[in-house]
């Protein structure tokens, strides 16, 4: 069974159990500040999962592409990903535990389906601590689609309990895991017993409570379930691989990186390391640039991470023996593999291969300049009795030059140096710290903290877009946008800087329809519906989903999900702080609002 068909029979599975697909989300979080990418399939569906009403329905299901970098450096293994999909599916209020375990274990072991050995599975459940109980439910659950109880294994809240933060809903989760060791599992083996040989495949939580503080756990009215099963870890066991690299998912990848390099995958265990960096790391810059929201490499959020990827790429393809510019013709070949599933990135080809290539062309005359600059650290260097390059001197090459650590220490063992790789850590560390303290504003909000500020600067920014396309004109679109309680971040498409006038007109716009208070009504309909009807819908996909359309009295009407106020006058006056570049032909304003009238919550639309 190919990817392709694994996605196919998820969709198709959960559609025959009435679940409606709902299209995957850009892999930006809109006004979540908390991440700088959908780490998660649920991630998208956050706000329903905390009570707002889906225009789809309580049953959904679907496909969503995530980025994870929190452990980039273990990336090159077998199993390690930075890109990768989630397959999803989700009951809002309507069943819960039962049902769904009872479909996990139909999809996995059913011949019509996936057909595994069902003696090759086991399960994890909820030990249960001093804060809640010990999640029998789902055991018996388990026992009764035929789950022998050796294979149900009881673990604490650090691998069996999710929660949104350090308050909000929560609950036990259960984790699905296949058999990779040698033969059959032993009797009495399951993930408890024998974590090494046990794969997590599928992970269904059940959000079951509110925690209102550290030790008070408030049983939800409204109980909601979230399934997740990683595609290319079930890909490779269907198919008997030891690793997801030896699929078709990344096989064609790396035969692309073979045939620029001269090098053939399977002989030699760091130059393989190498090859799968390239594949993952390509992959997930591709899926990145072809993105709806469109980020490009730069030095802060979101845009350094993909910047950090490709130079990783980069300096890999070195060590292959590739010192031409290759990730575009590398990008070629993802996008050919991944298309159909995910149309934007033929869409954006272009884009793709021409940024990629900038970026690699930086990258290049960076570790020029980096090369130069260590020459031109010689001669005090050599005045050090200890031959030691000390890590703050290191770090600086990095955090000035990009120039990695590796090739620092390489151009120092050439001229008999060691370097401070301590040091260097110390420097890096101290260095995060102070990126975290100056970014702490923006972590609080997003979507998990819908309060009466964010709401305001959320319909604010659909006021915003509106007043930018009617002074600038209809090429304006929206490319991201970051709300918390403090300020809003507006990015849009435009070629070149505003001036004074324009901003003001922009501001004086979006002022007249607050003070105008018009009313924001919400109406579902089909997302065709939606664009015949005028509405702005950058970031669906599908047509004939249902949506949510958000109109601000004769001025604005537009596809979202996010939270609004009732009445214009609610937001208070709107002033813009700053109109900067954000990336290449794109631009960014950050804006405040000041007073405004109380939310009326008890009005709220359903």
């Amino acid at each position: 069974m190919t990817a392709n068909e694994l996605r196919t029979k998820y969709i198709d599975f959960f559609k025959s159990k009435n679940h409606v697909e709902i299209s995957g989300q850009s892999l930006i979080p809109d006004n979540d500040p908390s991440v700088l990418f959908t780490t998660a399939g649920m991630h998208p569906l956050v706000p329903y999962l905390l009570g707002e009403p889906h225009p789809a329905g309580t049953r959904l299901t679907d496909y969503q592409k995530c980025i994870r970098t929190g452990d980039i450096d273990e990336v090159g293994d077998a199993s390690h990903l930075t890109c990768f999909e989630m397959l999803g599916n989700w009951s809002l209020g309507d069943y819960f535990k039962k049902e769904s375990i009872a479909f996990s274990y139909e999809f996995l072991t059913s011949p019509k389906w996936l057909g595994l050995d069902p003696a090759l599975l086991s399960v994890t459940v909820f030990a249960g601590d001093e804060n809640a109980p010990r999640d029998e439910d789902a055991a018996q659950y388990w026992k009764d689609v035929g789950m022998p109880a050796e294979r149900i294994a009881y673990l604490p809240a650090a691998d069996n309990w999710w929660a949104a933060g350090p308050t909000g809903p929560c609950g036990p989760d259960t984790e699905i895991f296949y058999w990779v060791g040698e033969g059959v599992p032993p009797a009495g083996s399951n993930k408890g017993t024998d974590s090494e040989n046990w794969l997590e495949i599928w992970n269904n939580v059940f959000m079951q409570f509110n925690r209102i503080d550290e030790h008070t756990l408030v049983r939800l009215e409204k109980q909601n379930v979230d399934t997740g099963m990683g595609l290319e870890r079930t890909n490779c066991i269907l198919q008997g691989k030891t690793s997801v690299y030896l699929t078709e998912v990344f096989q064609p990848i790396i035969k692309a990186v073979e045939s620029l390099s001269g090098y053939s995958y399977g002989a030699d265990a760091e130059k393989d390391r190498s090859v799968r960096i390239i594949a993952d790391h390509c992959r997930a810059s591709v899926f990145i640039l072809g993105d709806q929201k469109g980020v490009s490499p730069s030095n802060l959020g979101a845009g350094y991470v993909l910047r950090r990827l490709i130079r990783r790429a980069v300096r890999h393809g070195r060590k292959l023996g590739i010192d031409e510019a290759f990730l575009a013709s590398v990008a070629e070949t993802v996008i050919e593999n991944f298309k159909d599933a995910y149309p934007e990135l033929e869409q954006n080809r272009g884009k793709i291969c021409s940024e990629l290539t900038a970026e690699e062309g930086k990258f290049r005359e960076a570790l020029r300049k980096g090369e130069v600059e260590f020459q031109k650290l010689l001669p005090n260097l050599m005045k050090n009795p200890q031959k030691v390059i000390p890590g703050r001197v290191a770090f600086r090459l990095y955090d000035t030059f990009g120039f990695p650590i590796e090739l620092t220490q390489e151009l120092a063992a050439e001229n008999g140096f060691a370097v401070d790789l301590d040091g260097f850590k110390e420097a890096e560390r101290k260095h995060q710290e102070a990126s975290k303290t100056l970014d702490a504003g923006a972590a609080k909000g997003g979507l998990a903290e819908r309060s009466d500020t964010t709401t305001k600067y959320h319909t604010a920014t659909h006021l915003l877009h509106e007043a930018l396309a009617v002074v600038l004109g209809p090429h304006v679109a929206q490319k991201g946008s970051n709300i918390n309680e403090e300020r809003m971040r507006f990015d849009f498409t435009h070629p070149e800087p505003m001036t004074k006038e324009q901003i003001q007109q922009v501001e004086d716009i979006v002022n007249e329809q607050i003070q105008k208070d018009l009313p924001v009504t919400m109406q579902v309909m089909s997302l065709d519906e939606a664009k015949k009807a005028g509405a702005r819908a950058l970031f669906a996909n599908k047509y004939g989903e249902k949506v949510k359309v958000y109109s601000i009295g004769g001025f604005s009407t537009e596809v979202c999900g996010g939270p609004h106020v009732q009445h214009t006058a609610q937001i208070g006056r709107f002033r813009i702080v700053k109109e900067q570049s954000s990336s290449a032909g794109v631009r960014r304003i950050r804006a405040v609002i000041e007073g405004g009238l109380p939310l009326e919550h008890e009005d709220e639309q359903k």
